[in-house]
């Protein structure tokens, strides 16, 4: 590939200190000719170290770094992408370790004209260790051709599995800590990410992914675009304990929004009802307490939730009217 594009890496960040130190060295040692870094900063107060090496990357020019007084997933990406100049926008975790040549394996996909985005393989640290305790010390997991329901978009989240599958295929969706896209599908197709998805915005990029589909562009996955994401469990995009009230109805809500805005009738009911059998009842692959009181307590999450998420629709109607 003689003429290697700009690739514009867009990093959101909140409360994160020594993690996302970590995660710029590694970055600004990629084997890319040509990329810039974009540092969407939501946190109001740095530790002094971390303070001092933004401000010193920033001095040196290495990286672009933009201070927010809103935290917003969703929103730090819009905020990114109107301050980028890459021909591909590349999304990745305050919270990652990337290889050397990670910016080539993303940029390489482009040499064909269908395709409009790139997902990423992630090490996820947590799922790995799932796979691992699951095979009991066997070889660990690994998928070749993903499942046709992977590309069903009522059922496909509970299919597609971007940490174990090694074979590069189109899928119908990418995970926001290892995605990139062409500039025109914001540009040329005016694409954004929908604020209103909450908290850890869970779902963001999936709705970003289903709308993605009216361009006619293809997700093409791409196993040698890996990252490890540590998964930290403070700081980050949000900083809310998934045990918190406050996460579990903002991750049903989520779900219900993403359904309710993308979905056919009978594709938001194998969503839902998979939502409900999975999350609520705990059943595979969830894994959860089914402990009549867990169930209860979850079911209430999960038709607030769905009554939340149809309020959020209807006050945008109101408002744009």
């Amino acid at each position: 590939m003689l003429n290697w594009p700009l690739i514009s890496v867009i990093i959101p960040t909140y409360q994160r200190e020594e993690p996302l130190q970590d995660t710029l060295e590694d970055l600004l040692q990629q084997d890319y000719p040509t990329f810039e870094v974009l540092v969407v900063d939501q946190t109001l107060n740095h530790e002094p170290e971390t303070q001092a090496c933004l401000e010193q990357l920033a001095a040196q020019g290495k990286i672009s770094w933009f201070r927010v007084e809103w935290a917003s997933l969703p929103g730090a990406r819009n905020y990114g992408v109107r301050k980028a100049s890459g021909e591909i926008i590349l999304f990745i975790d305050d919270d990652v370790k990337i290889p050397v040549e990670y910016l080539r394996a993303h940029a390489r996909n482009y040499q064909r004209s269908e395709v409009g985005a790139v997902a990423g393989r992630v090490f996820d640290r947590m799922k790995l260790q799932d796979s691992q305790q699951a095979n009991q010390g066997d070889a660990p997991l690994t998928i070749e051709d993903l499942p046709s329901e992977a590309m069903d978009p009522g059922i496909a989240w509970y299919y597609l599995d971007l940490v174990h599958t090694v074979k590069p295929q189109q899928v119908i969706s990418a995970r926001g800590c290892n995605m990139s896209f062409r500039r025109e599908i914001f540009t040329k197709y005016g694409l954004q990410f929908d604020e209103r998805f909450r908290g850890s915005a869970v779902r963001e990029e999936s709705d970003f992914c289903l709308r993605l589909r009216s361009t006619g562009y293809q997700i093409w996955y791409d196993p040698d675009a890996h990252l490890v994401h540590l998964g930290e469990e403070t700081g980050g995009c949000h900083d809310i304990s998934t045990r918190s009230l406050q996460y579990q109805l903002t991750f049903y809500h989520n779900h219900f929004l993403m359904g309710l805005k993308n979905l056919t009738f009978s594709e938001q009911l194998r969503l839902f009802s998979r939502l409900f059998d999975c999350h609520v009842l705990g059943n595979p692959p969830c894994n959860k307490s089914r402990s009549p009181l867990k169930i209860v307590s979850r079911g209430l999450f999960y038709s607030l939730g769905l009554l939340d998420a149809l309020t959020t629709l209807i006050k945008s109607k109101m408002s744009n009217k």
